[in-house]
């Protein structure tokens, strides 16, 4: 059985490594001229973990990666709205070298650049994976009639700081008046830091434009007098290494996450806001959930009925909740409701606060089994 994967970032390789785990012969096919990320880190949280352990690559992830640190929320003078004890929470890595573990688990003839998909008919496989990001070509072939994503109101910006900071520094977000800040440190002890704020949509820039600090310039305007260590990340970080981009999501998601062959994972199925961190997680699930499937189900036909009656339900939830997660976190801009939440999350004891976040990091992997 043969499998083409469209798309070769974070979900695409990921479901590779899990087809290719079931007995399956795979192809991936990336339409840049190399295979890599471009961005800055990401925090896999403990469900993509577990599915990284079904693959085999949960320990090499943790090693690269943050060791187990405390964390929580605080408002933009530092003071503490909730706290989150070490522990199984997050593992903070640079998107490039979760890719390249990933990478490292096939063979080089399975990847194939220079190559863009536009039609899903002429493809030689049993199996076509969409994982060809928010702007997906072959969702928009499955499915012409679909609203195409919308602008989710935000802006963001991500970089990773150049020198190394102290190994005590927790991961941490931090909440103002329509702005939100967050630290997560790597494994090689830089920091990878993020910002987002309610905006007007203005598109991908990348730094260096408009003024000597380009986009780090718009940052320490939003952020420059909050609470340390900000202002200490920011002048730690290359103006022109500083990635901004507008956040938008797939509002009405596919009526099924596959069609004929073809399934449809990560933000090609459900691309959603990012303000409970769970986008390439969700997507490295999808990956491990439908070969398990494949490998389940006697047909490609039964495999994907099963896959989309697994990820749908959860694709829409998680989306739901981080679209809500982002309305009652930083895009709160009413000084008395700011108070108001701010009072609630300081009243809630860390217990209620780690269930709260397990709601959706609980998931459970499947196992894979190469039997048919």
């Amino acid at each position: 059985m043969r499998a083409v994967v469209v798309g070769g970032g974070l979900g695409g390789v990921s479901a590779a490594v899990a087809l290719r785990a079931v007995g399956w012969e795979v192809v991936v096919l990336e339409r840049a001229a190399s295979f890599g990320e471009v961005g800055a880190g990401i925090g896999v949280m403990p469900n993509a973990m577990r599915a990284l352990g079904v693959l085999g690559l949960a320990d090499e992830v943790r090693r690269i990666g943050t060791g187990r640190v405390g964390g929580g929320v605080r408002d933009w003078r530092g003071r503490a709205l909730v706290r989150v004890a070490a522990g199984e929470h997050v593992v903070a890595v640079h998107r490039a070298d979760l890719h390249r573990v990933l990478r490292r688990a096939l063979p080089e003839r399975c990847l194939v650049t220079d190559t863009e998909v536009t039609a899903v008919d002429d493809l030689d496989a049993d199996l076509v994976v969409g994982a060809d990001g928010i702007w997906s070509r072959v969702r928009e072939v499955l499915f012409p009639g679909l609203p195409r994503p919308v602008y989710a109101g935000a802006t963001a910006w991500r970089s990773v700081t150049s020198v190394p900071f102290a190994r005590d520094l927790e991961v941490n977000q931090t909440l103002g008046a329509g702005t939100e800040f967050g630290i997560l440190p790597l494994g090689d002890d830089r920091v990878y830091w993020y910002a987002a704020t309610v905006a007007p949509e203005r598109g991908v820039v990348e730094g260096g434009e408009a003024d000597p600090d380009g986009e780090l310039g718009e940052v320490r305007r939003l952020v420059g007098d909050w609470h340390r260590p900000i202002g200490d990340l920011l002048d730690a970080t290359p103006a022109d290494a500083v990635l901004r981009h507008d956040i938008h999501e797939l509002r009405e998601q596919p009526p099924s996450y596959a069609k004929g062959r073809v399934a449809l994972l990560g933000d090609a199925a459900h691309a959603m806001t990012p303000y409970l961190g769970q986008g390439a997680c969700m997507a490295i699930e999808d990956g491990v959930v439908l070969a398990a499937a494949l490998a389940r189900f006697g047909t490609v036909a039964e495999a994907l009925a099963h896959y989309d009656r697994e990820r749908r339900p959860r694709g829409l939830a998680v989306a739901r909740m981080s679209r809500l997660a982002g309305r009652f976190g930083h895009r709160l801009r009413n000084p008395a409701a700011i108070a108001a939440r701010n009072t609630v999350l300081r009243a809630l004891p860390s217990s209620a606060a780690v269930r709260g976040m397990s709601t959706f990091t609980a998931w459970r992997a499947p196992e894979l089994s190469p039997d048919r």
